[in-house]
């Protein structure tokens, strides 16, 4: 029997790196920063949270299987990849490359003058070598007032999501009123992180960069304290 644990991880308990061009905290272990003990929740990998400084980015660089999931908070990112795609990400589109059995992309800041601040995260896909692929969907229109959780990408059918290769994932994210509340999905392994906000789950308070690992904790009560943007992996 999985036992019941609801693990608070406050946002400076994050590994950060910091480079000219580059914020970056990571929920967890993560390139040169590794704990063995801090390597992932359920099927959640990686949890990247970065601001990238105007004319900065990541360089071509190459994945495999893997399933990843960019979601921009404010700017705007530039992508393109070995197989051809090339777009603007910007704050309500929803973004997945799939790595499959290779693929090589870029992601850099779209503005001349501006900060992009995103995240970035990654799950295993259900099977390895398929082919790499991308999707992204606008999904603004689905985010309205008392609108409660939107399922931005799913392995399991969810309308309007960008598609998953992983049948047991799902990102959701709430952006909330002061006042306004949502049910944390009952699941196995949940994460929640604060994307930008105050909030209280359970009672437990929790602000912009903490996050929680529930696992098999039930369906918790998450209301805002004050505007907030809160991002789920059911995984």
């Amino acid at each position: 029997m999985t036992a019941v644990t609801i693990d608070v991880r406050p946002a400076a308990s994050r590994f950060h790196t910091r480079l000219a061009w580059l914020d970056s905290h990571h929920s967890f272990s993560f390139g040169p920063h590794y704990d063995a003990a801090n390597v992932g929740h359920g099927l959640l990998l990686v949890s990247n949270d970065d601001v990238v400084a105007a004319g900065g980015g990541f360089g071509t660089h190459g994945h495999t299987d893997m399933e990843i999931v960019t979601w921009v908070l404010s700017g705007e990112l530039e992508h393109r990849d070995s197989a051809g795609n090339e777009g603007v990400i910007y704050p309500g589109l929803a973004q997945r490359m799939s790595a499959g059995r290779g693929i090589r992309h870029s992601e850099t800041n779209h503005s001349a003058s501006e900060p992009v601040h995103f995240l970035q995260m990654w799950v295993p896909p259900d099977s390895e070598g398929i082919d790499p692929g991308y999707e992204q969907r606008d999904v603004r229109d689905r985010f309205t007032p008392g609108g409660g959780l939107v399922a931005v990408a799913s392995g399991q059918g969810h309308d309007g999501a960008v598609h998953l290769h992983q049948a047991e994932a799902v990102m959701w994210v709430a952006r909330l009123a002061p006042g306004e509340s949502v049910a944390v999905p009952d699941g196995d392994h949940v994460h929640v992180f604060v994307a930008r906000g105050d909030v209280a789950m359970g009672g437990r308070p929790l602000a912009t960069g903490d996050a929680a690992r529930l696992t098999a904790a039930g369906s918790l009560p998450l209301e805002a304290e004050t505007a907030a943007e809160i991002v789920i992996w059911e995984c």
